[in-house]
């Protein structure tokens, strides 16, 4: 009794594989943006009906809304938009920037060099991107599955693109919005809009009547894009929409605010319009839409003091608003986080980037770019 086993099992040699490295962020999630083929994903050693329960429509909608509810943005990141020296993209996470002392910003990944890439716009985790000012994608960095659009007509693409944006309308058709614009040596332009449609995988040519000039991607709110918009030198600043359920243009009313002498900046809060208006090394007033149409639901939700050099403005339009009240701000390549119960800052540092020009957030989401007639 309490001897070793007169009888012991035989037992057999295991093999122990070493650990595998994990794969660095900065290798997933990356696009071929020059030649575009979709990725399927691998479903040999995954049911069946797992993999009709995940691809089905009930459980992307599910997931997409438990994600963007997510008050600690752990399913939310920031797309960094560069200029120099050339356009290209970055993301890092939101919830790190956040709450981290140092973020890592990774990049994308493009395997040539030479292509000059732009974030149009983000809408339900899906990315829509401009190449070269001339070719639209469309891409899932979740899914890593992606969409290259048909080409637009070579003769408009000869033309500025003076207007654009992405979103989805009322029937969950994804659409992309463009306007070329050529300019005459008489001051006059003639400008042409086209808008893209998933479902029908095609573009179709409507009327520009706006005739502005915006040179920014529509920030999408409400089946809509928005710009604000100065019709003229003596005239107050306003917010243009457009309709991509009816491909029409409207006017939003702005609250009753002091103009100031930067034009108010649009942005996306809470899946409300937001507008930021910077009164020069004082202060920044947050504006937030909260019934879309209702002009009397215009409600301002912080003010953020200027905090002096080399801090001094102007601000880009704010970029999230935290669980606790702080919102995240950015002067053009620095970004701050304003806590204003405690009237403090601190500096969210983001390493491995420079020079960016301008910011997106996407939610991660298993929507898919496959159209249900396709």
């Amino acid at each position: 009794m309490g001897g070793e086993d007169p009888n012991p099992k035989p037992t057999r040699d295991v093999q122990v594989q070493p650990p595998q490295p994990p794969q660095k962020e900065s290798e997933r999630n990356r696009p071929q943006f020059g030649k575009i083929k979709r990725r399927k994903v691998d479903r040999k050693c995954v049911s069946r009906s797992w993999c009709s329960l995940i691809g089905s429509k009930e459980f992307i909608k599910t997931h997409l809304e438990k994600s963007t509810k997510n008050t600690h943005f752990t399913h939310h990141r920031l797309v960094l938009n560069f200029f120099i020296p050339r356009n290209a993209l970055k993301h890092c996470s939101l919830q790190s920037l956040l709450n981290e002392p140092v973020t890592d910003a990774l990049a994308f990944g493009d395997p040539n060099p030479e292509n000059s890439i732009w974030a149009v716009g983000c809408c339900n985790g899906l990315i829509c991107i401009l190449i070269n000012r001339r070719r639209f994608l469309l891409w899932n960095p979740s899914t890593r599955m992606s969409k290259r659009l048909p080409d637009i007509d070579e003769k408009l693409t000869r033309g500025v693109l003076t207007k654009f944006g992405f979103g989805s309308d009322d029937s969950g058709d994804y659409k992309v919005f463009a306007v070329f614009s050529v300019f005459w040596i008489t001051g006059i332009h003639q400008a042409t809009g086209k808008v893209y449609s998933l479902k029908t995988n095609s573009w179709r040519r409507i009327k520009d009547r706006d005739g502005g000039s915006f040179n920014e991607g529509g920030k999408f709110v409400s089946g809509k894009l928005h710009w604000s918009r100065k019709s003229g030198q003596d005239l107050p600043w306003d917010i243009v929409s457009f309709d991509l359920e009816r491909e029409v243009y409207g006017v939003v009313e702005l609250p009753m605010y002091q103009q100031s002498r930067c034009g108010p900046s649009l942005g996306v809060l809470d899946g409300c319009l937001s507008m930021l208006c910077d009164y020069y090394s004082t202060q920044l007033d947050v504006w937030l839409l909260k019934e879309y149409g209702v002009r009397e639901s215009w409600n301002k939700v912080v003010t953020v003091p200027y905090h002096g050099e080399p801090w001094s403005g102007p601000f880009s339009t704010p970029i999230c608003i935290g669980p606790e009240g702080e919102i995240l701000v950015a002067i053009r390549s620095i970004f701050l986080v304003y806590y204003p119960k405690d009237n403090w800052f601190s500096r969210a540092r983001i390493v491995n980037f420079d020079k960016c020009r301008a910011t997106d957030v996407y939610v991660e989401s298993l929507v898919s770019l496959v159209s249900d007639g396709e």
